[in-house]
């Protein structure tokens, strides 16, 4: 866990951010000779008031600075309000960025929830950090030292007595955030197993409630609540604390220097517009510091989750093309020579060897579990080999632009996500904008046997769609993907059973497409149903993550067993 009060890699993941963080620097130390000003004409006032006399080009400064400091007060306030904005929305975009380069493996390696959690509520708390402990952060060097500056020439004595006591405040408020650190780091875990825990139980209400589980998954989220809000109240009760501790040790510390300046004065040490500028510059050289401390621990939930965004959007950097290396096509020969994934707690597949010719349909079958869709998650790029390498064209994978080279491919799931939008808007996610005109999208609704469905529905293509899909059955659901396949026109495709969780009737009509989609492409399709076999040229079996080729027999393919 980062503890430094500011991240350096923010300027880096987040470069439209170093201007507003610049602005804030200028204003900071603008902000330091406004109060030097002010301390100043206000000293002026008060001693020339004091002897009978209305000292008026002081108190005209003294209006001018109040004035000016108000509106850079303001000025500081919008300008971290919009660094706030920039920073969530540019980490929010990276976030998505690496769940659309990683695609669903790393997700559920780090649970949806809790990435949920963090692209919301977690970024959200970086307001209190920009808005409220940045500006304090910068006014906690720019002040203490601007004053400190001008009290040295007017009381050195004094100046020494302040340059030795404010270092106890960032001392005293280090030791107490060490503890509100890990008091922190405990609520935000808290909070994410709470948000990640929920959305998997809304995801999954239908099968709590058939098993009369509902309940008790009511009383399970009750309690990681109660335990989400006892780690906040901890957290709350050592912020209060170290509030009280940093407010004592800087009433302490003017008292150290206001003491020794009223007697001095009694006894004609100093004169009256040198103890007043010192009684009031004093405070101000404590203050930002005593502001920042408190401030640091209502920003710290923030800074937790800035620290695991900036470490998740890294993955997003994708490695650099190899030299003169750019994606090939995907009507070349690819072959996994060597190829090993492994996970951390098991294998999904172990030194595969394997090619796949310009045209093959190529079937695999095996157990669930067995490392089948792993084989297409290569060819994706939504995961890495951990030993070996998968090539096309001779063209090492790992070493390509990714986003390009699945423009090569057409990917059938085996549950097609459908999003809250038109009909034609879901399947145009097959292929540019500007390629996908009415004409091509027609074509390919038809191709993919959807026509007569679009035909039932009371807009159409433009019928607006519930989340994921509402609205449309499984069958359906599939030949939206099959059209948006179509609209794709690729030369590898894709398929990860298709059929699956299909009706008899629906499966037959899937089919018929799916024969049409893989006709002059070369395809990889993983399947189940012996159905999906009639037309393959090759039968591959996965078993405990290792390939191995199953020749057809003379009355046709192989049968899964």
């Amino acid at each position: 866990m980062n503890r430094r009060p500011f991240d350096p890699r923010l300027l880096r993941r987040v470069p439209a951010a170093r201007r507003d963080l610049a602005v804030l620097a200028l204003l900071g130390g603008l902000t330091a000779l406004l109060v030097v000003a002010q301390a100043t004409a206000l000293a002026t006032v008060l001693a020339t008031a004091i002897d009978g006399r209305l000292h008026r080009p002081a108190l005209a400064g003294l209006l001018a600075a109040v004035t000016a400091r108000a509106l850079v007060s303001w000025a500081q306030g919008t300008v971290a309000a919009r660094a706030a904005a920039t920073v969530k929305a540019a980490l929010r975009a990276d976030l998505l960025r690496a769940v659309g380069r990683h695609g669903p493996t790393w997700v559920a390696g780090r649970r949806a929830g809790q990435l949920a959690t963090l692209a919301g509520r977690g970024l959200d708390a970086l307001d209190p950090y920009f808005t409220g402990y940045l500006p304090q952060l910068v006014l906690s060097v720019t002040v203490p030292a601007a004053v400190l500056a001008r009290i040295v020439f007017a009381d050195w004595s004094s100046a020494l007595i302040i340059a030795l006591t404010i270092p106890l405040i960032p001392i005293f408020g280090a030791l107490l955030g060490w503890q509100a650190q890990a008091a922190t780091e405990r609520q935000w875990r808290r909070l994410s197993l709470l948000g990640g825990h929920f959305l998997d139980m809304v995801a999954g209400l239908p099968t709590l409630r058939a098993f009369g589980r509902a309940r008790a998954q009511v009383d399970v989220v009750r309690r990681m609540a109660d335990g989400h809000r006892e780690a906040t109240m901890r957290t709350l009760r050592i912020a209060f604390l170290s509030a009280l501790v940093l407010e004592l040790v800087a009433t302490l510390s003017v008292a150290l220097v206001a003491v020794p300046v009223g007697i001095r004065l009694l006894g004609g040490g100093i004169t009256l517009s040198t103890a007043l500028l010192v009684l009031l510059l004093t405070p101000e050289a404590y203050l930002p510091l005593r502001a920042a401390g408190s401030r640091f621990h209502a920003s710290m939930e923030g800074l937790t989750a800035l620290d695991e965004a900036l470490t998740l959007s890294a993955t997003t950097e994708p490695a650099p093309p190899a030299a003169g290396r750019t994606a090939p096509t995907g009507r070349g020969e690819i072959r996994f020579e060597g190829v090993t994934v492994a996970y951390d707690r098991t294998t999904a597949l172990r030194d595969v060897n394997l090619t796949i010719r310009p045209g093959d349909r190529v079937a695999v079958i095996g157990p669930s579990g067995a490392g089948k869709s792993t084989l297409l998650n290569l060819l994706l790029g939504f995961v890495a080999p951990t030993a070996g390498r998968v090539t096309v064209d001779g063209v090492d994978l790992a070493g390509v632009d990714l986003d390009a080279w699945r423009r090569e491919l057409a990917w059938v799931p085996q549950r097609a996500h459908l999003f809250a939008g038109s009909l034609a808007d879901n399947i145009r996610l097959g292929a540019p904008a500007a390629d996908a005109t009415d004409a091509v999208l027609t074509a390919a609704v038809a191709a993919a046997a959807l026509d007569e469905v679009v035909d039932a529905l009371p807009a159409g293509l433009d019928t607006r769609l519930g989340e994921r899909g509402h609205g449309l059955s499984s069958g359906q659901r599939q030949r939206v993907a099959l059209a948006r396949a179509f609209l794709r026109d690729a030369p590898l495709v894709l398929l990860d059973e298709p059929t699956a969780r299909l009706d008899s009737a629906s499966e037959a009509v899937v089919l018929t497409a799916t024969r049409r989609l893989v006709a002059g492409r070369t395809a990889l399709l993983v399947a189940h149903r012996p159905a999906l076999l009639a037309d393959a040229d090759r039968i591959l079996r996965v078993d405990d993550g290792r390939v191995t080729e199953l020749r057809p027999t003379a009355t046709g393919p192989a049968v899964i067993r």
